[in-house]
């Protein structure tokens, strides 16, 4: 049988995550697992091949206290939504590989996390987030496809 102890979720604040940490809440609840909330978020900067060049120290750090605060608000709502324990983490750097790293560093036993359902064509200009982690991550990754009245799309029905 499959011990999930250690359920990680990561947000970027958007619906489909908001909708990814409730599945993840109610496992965490039916397991007695413990949930990590994760936010990764690049730093605003200019590259160029010798260094990286950033903005200056007050835009980073309101970043962080913006992330703090709504990392603090969503492990309200999870707590809330009975998951017994829930911790939060930000990591700074590209998103796909910070999860990665995370779920690798602290053992975790689930990735779960939104999609957001973009087009084939957004995904091959842009790539998606939630692809790589499936291709890279250390456990199992379950991923959770907003409702479709949520994006914009009818709800199907069943034959009949």
């Amino acid at each position: 049988m499959l011990e999930w102890r250690r359920i990680v979720c990561p947000i970027d604040f958007s619906e489909p995550s908001r909708d990814a940490m409730r599945v993840a809440a109610d496992l965490a609840k039916r397991l007695g697992a413990e949930l990590v909330l994760l936010h990764a978020y690049q730093l605003p900067g200019v590259a160029t091949p010798e260094a990286v060049i950033y903005r200056g120290r007050s835009p980073l750090d309101r970043l962080i206290k913006a992330v703090v605060g709504l990392l603090g608000e969503w492990k309200s709502e999870a707590l809330g939504l009975g998951a017994p324990e829930v911790t939060t983490h930000a990591a700074s750097g590209v998103a796909y590989a910070e999860i990665v790293r995370f779920a690798e560093e602290q053992a975790c036993d689930l990735i779960v996390m939104g999609t957001h359902g973009r087009t084939a064509v957004h995904r091959m200009l842009v790539g998606s987030t939630a692809e790589r982690v499936v291709r890279h991550a250390p456990c199992p990754v379950l991923t959770v496809r907003q409702a479709p009245a949520a994006r914009g799309e009818p709800t199907p029905r069943a034959p009949g």
